[in-house]
């Protein structure tokens, strides 16, 4: 792999990283309520999972999701039902107790198994980044692609997935950013709640 082409592979690994969604929500939710350890342990489970697909793909299993219209509805819906579950603990949130600082104060909820566990889930039970993976990496793939150039590949797609959760999880457990989250924490866990809800019943009507 040549490192024009590397640097492509990372480019579309960030792009990919970057948007949006129920994977950002669950990071920040982790952050949050519990600390930034949970969120950066979440980041990694996530990175982990997503390299679960690429894996697949360099191995060329990834095409089962394409030609097989029933499993990828069976994950998606498996994926659905679990962001319905952390969305309604999101919403079902209870005020924190204590002193007058306690909502600066982080309230942690989870172990790290906790965490570890929904970032994991989240990508795993996601086949549209396998998917993606079709789409968008399949100009990375060739059938004389060697060793080397699959762990590369694998590997490049795991640490920069992950490396941008961690970023985000650590710039969010900073300063102001943090101040206003614990802050506004019940309001700001209930509106991820909400938007982990929408994710979920869009997979269903789709």
């Amino acid at each position: 792999m040549t490192l024009a082409t590397w640097l492509s592979l990372v480019l579309v690994c960030l792009m990919g990283a970057m948007f949006p969604g129920a994977s950002l929500a669950v990071v920040l939710r982790q952050t949050l309520n519990n600390s930034p350890l949970h969120g950066v342990v979440t980041s990694i489970s996530h990175a982990l999972g997503v390299g679960v697909y690429a894996l697949l793909s360099v191995l060329g299993l990834g095409l089962l999701l394409q030609q097989s219209p029933m499993l990828t509805k069976v994950i998606s819906y498996a994926g659905a039902v679990y962001l319905l579950w952390i969305g309604m603990q999101g919403i079902l949130a209870k005020p924190n107790s204590g002193s007058a600082h306690a909502d600066l104060q982080t309230q942690q909820t989870a172990s790290l198994w906790d965490a570890a566990r929904d970032g994991f889930m989240i990508a795993l039970l996601n086949p549209k980044i396998g998917l993606y993976f079709l789409a968008l990496f399949s100009q990375f793939i060739h059938p004389g692609m060697g060793l080397d150039a699959k762990a590369i590949f694998v590997l490049t797609i795991i640490l920069v997935d992950g490396l941008w959760y961690v970023l985000v999880s650590l710039v969010l457990s900073r300063g102001p950013v943090l101040t206003w989250l614990k802050r506004n924490q019940l309001w700001v866990e209930r509106a991820l709640g909400v938007v982990l809800i929408v994710i979920a019943l869009r997979i269903f009507l789709t």
